[in-house]
This record gives structure tokens, sequence and C-alpha cells, in this order.
């Protein structure tokens, strides 16, 4: 899926974010349909956040960051960020579908999801079309209704693939850098979209509801059966990451309580396995970068989530040595859509400003360990940057989810006499 690489050694997301923090509440029985035997009623789970989702959603993030400064292929192997964050994003929408209204629901999550995105598009595009992109000449009316996903992403958001001429601060792939990873945003509004009707079926039928999406990944996925355009790539999509979906629903209705652990570690071992054996056959230009291959994404990622969601110890806090990162986790939690929105464009913006270290009075002195940091350095200054971000425009995410808005939401808050207490209110 070429669609989800951007260049300069970066690739694509693999969304963040999940787009909302499940709470650890008794969830309400699902009722099966007439006839069919619906799982078993899950355990009731302690109030309280899970911070053991939180951590892999906030560990998910991080890992997007650095394969998209450095593009190592293992990466994906070692922790298939989309895969989890769809699973994470699954078990919550599962839990709210139990709860209220499918309308609401969807309108809930459209609300929450969008505005962030607008944020970025009332950047972007105006600079866009200032740097001489003419979609309407390049595809006449089509491409000024295609610039409608910018609203409400169906397809993926239309950008230029070079823009501008390289001379000044941006690069001529900033566009792609920064509208390319919006396939995320494409793909979890599908999902929304589609959960009504995948939880019934997940209720009625789990595992068809599971394997259909991997089945679907065989026949469209390794170009069986070809489907052209913006169609077919979020095709794609939805069947690479559907099961990942589908398993966060297994984990809301606590159906991973009543497999025995060893059953699932050995159908997740054998899902695995086969996907790494059919990466290793079918390997692109990126090498062992599983972005690239669907049907060894769709099961390295299924086996994958399975142990995560299998082992989920579901914290109320973060244990032991942990505890010292739970402010960050917070916070990378409380501004995931704003981190994965913006990171992209802020690792790219970070190679202007290293190249003025060069210009510094004496740097002659130090030119050595300058090159030999340079692929380094962007992982150093992005996190600056993506702080900056947080503060600037991470409100959004606020107004959207109908909250006060709240300039660096890490958990903590201002205590009487001026110490720090940590609060879990979000």
């Amino acid at each position: 899926m070429s669609h989800h690489s951007v260049d300069a050694g970066t690739g694509g997301l693999d969304a963040t974010p999940a787009y909302g923090h499940p709470t650890l509440t008794p969830n309400p029985p699902p009722v099966p349909a007439a006839g069919s035997a619906g799982p078993a009623d899950p355990a009731p789970r302690p109030p309280g956040r899970d911070r053991y989702l939180d951590l892999l959603r906030a560990v998910a993030l991080v890992r997007v960051v650095v394969f998209h400064i450095f593009g190592w292929a293992w990466l994906t192997i070692l922790f298939p960020s989309m895969g989890v964050m769809f699973a994470l994003a699954g078990s919550l929408m599962a839990r709210s579908l139990s709860k209220r209204s499918p309308w609401s629901v969807l309108r809930g999550r459209l609300r929450r999801l969008l505005p962030p995105m607008w944020a970025l598009a009332l950047i972007i595009v105006p600079v866009m079309f200032l740097m001489g992109w003419k979609p309407a000449r390049e595809e006449g009316l089509w491409g000024i209704v295609k610039l409608l996903n910018y609203l409400v992403p169906i397809g993926a958001p239309p950008y230029p693939f070079e823009s501008g001429d390289g001379s000044g601060v941006l690069d001529t792939t900033w566009a792609q850098d920064s509208a390319g990873p919006l396939w995320y945003i494409r793909a979890y509004l599908w999902f929304v979209l589609l959960s009504p009707l995948l939880v019934r079926a997940f209720r009625r039928a789990p595992w068809v509801t599971l394997l259909f999406p991997v089945a679907l990944t065989a026949v469209i996925g390794t170009g069986l059966v070809e489907v052209p355009g913006e169609f077919g790539m979020a095709l794609t999509d939805f069947a690479v990451y559907g099961a990942c979906w589908v398993l966060g629903f297994a984990h809301n209705d606590g159906m991973f309580q009543k497999v025995p652990r060893y059953l699932t570690v050995s159908l997740a071992a054998m899902t695995m396995a086969f996907g790494l054996w059919w990466a290793s056959g079918h390997l692109t230009a990126e090498g062992w970068n599983l972005d690239e291959i669907p049907l060894a994404q769709a099961t390295w990622s299924l086996g994958f989530v399975m142990i995560l969601l299998q082992y989920s110890p579901s914290w109320q806090e973060l244990p032991g040595k942990l505890k010292q990162f739970d402010s960050t986790i917070t916070l990378a939690n409380n501004r995931a859509v704003t981190i994965y929105l913006w990171h992209n464009l802020l690792i790219m913006m970070t190679y202007p400003l290293i190249d003025q270290l060069w210009n510094i009075p004496g740097s002659e002195s130090f030119a050595t360990e300058l090159d030999s940091l340079y692929n380094v350095l962007p992982l150093v200054m992005v996190w600056p940057m993506i702080g900056l971000m947080i503060l600037a425009i991470g409100w959004v995410e606020d107004l959207a989810a109908q909250r006060r808005p709240r300039l660096w939401p890490n958990g903590e808050k201002r205590a009487r006499g001026g110490r720090r207490s940590p609060t879990r209110k979000r």
C-alpha cells in the first residue's frame, strides 16, 4: 500500500491514534439475536481508566514518529502500531454502541474526529494553492469535488505530489508529507460508519466476522482481484485492519476472558508465522516493511493484537517504574489526534532548522560531530515541536469533545500550596 508511505525515510502511519479513551466500567451484556448464541456476559471491570490500553496507545504513537524519521522496516514487525490503534478504537466503539444508540455514537465520533482534521486542512490547503496547486485544471470539476474529502474524508483528501520548487524552507514533497497520512482518518471513518453493522454481525457470528477482513485481504490485497482507484485503496485498508477492529469488539465483550491463553497464543503464533512467511516471498523495494505487504500486515497485526489483548492486565494505575511516565502517557492519549495529524509535517520542518546549525559562528570546530548526528537530530528536535503544536492547536480536540479547552492535559493539576497532584479526570 504505497499510498501509506512518505518520502525522506518515512512510511505511512501505522492512527492513531485511537480517538477515545475507554473507561473500565461494567459493560451491559450484549443482546444476542433471537435463535443465536451470543457471547457470554463479560465479567465486570473495575472503575477507572485502563492504563494498560493508554500505554499501548502511547507506545504506538512513539513508534509511528520514530518510523517516520528513520524508516526502519523492522519497526513494522516489532510493534504494528496501526493494528494496535484500530483494535483499541474498536473496543471503545463496541462499548459505546452497547450503551447508546448507533446514531448518537456516530454523531459523537464524527464530532471528535473531524474538527482536528479541519484545523490541519485550514492551514495546509491554502498553502498548497498559494504554491501553485490547481486541482480544477488537473481534473476539472472532479478535482474540486474531491476537496470535500477535507470536510468529510469518505475518500482520501487530495494533494499535489510535488509542491513548490524546493528553493524555500519547504521541500517539494511537503504536501504529501502533510496530507498523505490522512488515509488513516478515512479508514477510521469507514470503520466508525460500519461499526453498528459489524457489531451486530460479530455478536451473531464472531469467527466469520473476524476472519472476513483477512479473507478479503487475501483476495484484493494480493492482487488476485484488483479494485482500482480510491475505492480500491480504501477497501484494502478496511480489509487489512478490519480484523484488529473486530478484535476490539471481542475485548470489550470480555471474550478473551473465556478463551484459554494457550489457545489464543497458539492461534496467534501460527497467524504471525504465516504473515512472516508470506512477507518473505513478497518483499518490496522497502524490504520487510509490512505496510507495503497487505496480507502480511493483516495477519501479523492480527496475531500481535490477539496476544496483547489476551494478556491485558487492566491497570487502574501504571505499575512500578512505569509510573514515572504517567503524565507523558496521559498527555499522549489526550492529544493523540494532534500528534498524529501534525507529526509528519513537523518532522519535515526539523531539517531546515538542523541545517542552520552549520551557520552558527564557530560551528566548523564541531562540524564532524554535527555530521555524525545529522540523522538523529530530527528525533531530538521533533518532540519539542510536537509540544509547541499541542500548546498551539491541541485544544481543538477539547472543543471537538465538548470539553473545556486545556493547553497541556497531562493529568496533573495545580493543588493548593503550589504542589502538583495527579488527576485522572479527562
